[in-house]
């Protein structure tokens, strides 16, 4: 882990910034020797699948609104 001194930090804040968010190592801020600040990169955000990624991937093979089979063959309405 890289340590800088909090003064150098606010000199060049945006490209320590930058550097942590470039190689994803944690960067110490340190005042008189003592660490003060450790700043990490941000996690990574996850990209959102776009609603209806499966469309055209599945095939009816029969009707599906009817039912499988005869209402006469169910044991349950006997």
């Amino acid at each position: 882990m890289e340590k800088v001194q909090i003064s150098e930090f606010k000199a060049l804040c945006l490209r320590l910034l930058e550097q942590v968010n470039q190689t994803g190592e944690p960067l110490m801020i340190t005042k008189k020797g003592e660490p003060l600040a450790v700043v990490y990169p941000a996690p990574k955000q996850r990209t959102r699948v776009p609603f209806g990624i499966a469309q055209g991937t599945a095939k009816i093979k029969a009707n599906i609104v009817e039912p499988a089979c005869d209402p006469s063959e169910w044991e349950a309405l006997q």
